[in-house]
């Protein structure tokens, strides 16, 4: 048995013996810069208030901006769940509103190599969050490297931010084109929605998302639709600096209103095209290079 053929059998097993599966949510961006970890810790904690039990996974290794901005230092990370033997609990570092996350170190970069029997072990315990959470949300680095790309490709559910700059517009569109050239990316069992962060009106979330899909459905295939906008505000900053998300540390200010309003939206849109997969899926999906039936 090759080790896409043992990964498969994982997923077959989980089959044959029905669990819950989680909801896996993947936010990223084309640049730096534009409040992608912001966007993933906030609506984390309005789905959590929605009754929703959220896991974070901080896949933007080296910068750790999840950690950063609950302000909490998490004693392990996923290297320690691949390389030391720790089960899922306890990586699971919990934060700020009963949201839990799950700092990824620099350990997935290496998981293709590691044996069958480890990679086993390592999608069991994977599998695991999908009895812990209702939705896991991984924060991916931003970018159109590999490694983002993977991620993306092994998502069902991507959420795009991105701001007004032409720039930014630019490097959403560059990020969406590398999707759609990918060998693996299949657009009908994926779905991208745009999320416009610090919009001075909401109204610009608009025209920002038409000006990029204008573009998208000119020269690509891959088809994306609008989430919604979060508005430029001086308390979210406040909130940065104080390491409180501004989703509990202001719940009058407008971001967090915004960001109330579209953790409702992604409820709502739950039963589209785009059905659960679990952990495990997910996970082996990423690792195997393979689709997995």
């Amino acid at each position: 048995m090759d080790q896409a053929e043992g990964l498969r059998a994982i997923i077959k097993a989980g089959q044959q013996n029905p669990r819950p599966l989680a909801r896996v949510i993947t936010v990223t961006s084309g640049k730096g810069g534009v409040g992608k970890s912001n966007v993933a810790i906030n609506l984390a904690i309005q789905l959590k208030k929605m009754g929703q039990r959220v896991i974070i996974l901080d896949a933007d290794f080296g910068l750790a901006n999840i950690e950063i901005m609950f302000g909490t230092v998490p004693r392990h990370n996923l290297c320690d769940l691949i390389y030391q033997g720790k089960n899922i609990k306890e990586i699971i570092t919990w934060g700020a509103g009963d949201v839990g996350f799950i700092s990824g170190g620099s350990g997935i970069v290496g998981l293709a190599n590691l044996s069958r029997d480890y990679l086993t072990y390592i999608i069991q315990n994977l599998a695991q969050l999908d009895a812990i959470a209702d939705i896991i949300i991984i924060d991916t680095g931003a970018g159109i490297a590999d490694s983002v790309l993977e991620f993306l490709v092994a998502s069902g559910e991507i959420l795009l931010v991105t701001t007004p700059e032409p720039t930014s517009i630019t490097d959403a569109y560059s990020l969406v084109k590398a999707l759609d050239q990918h060998p693996r990316f299949l657009s009908e069992e994926s779905m991208i929605r745009v999320l416009a962060n610090r919009v001075n009106l909401i109204e610009d979330g608009d025209i920002l998302f038409h000006k990029l899909n204008t573009v998208v459905s000119r020269y690509l295939k891959t088809p994306i639709s609008y989430l919604g906008a979060i508005p430029q505000d001086n308390r979210l900053a406040e909130a940065v600096m104080r390491q409180i998300p501004v989703s509990l540390s202001a719940p009058g200010a407008k971001s967090t209103k915004a960001y109330e309003h579209l953790a409702a939206i992604l409820m709502d849109k739950e039963t589209e095209k785009v059905k659960k997969r679990g952990m495990a899926a997910f996970f082996s999906y990423l690792i195997s290079g393979k689709k997995m039936s």
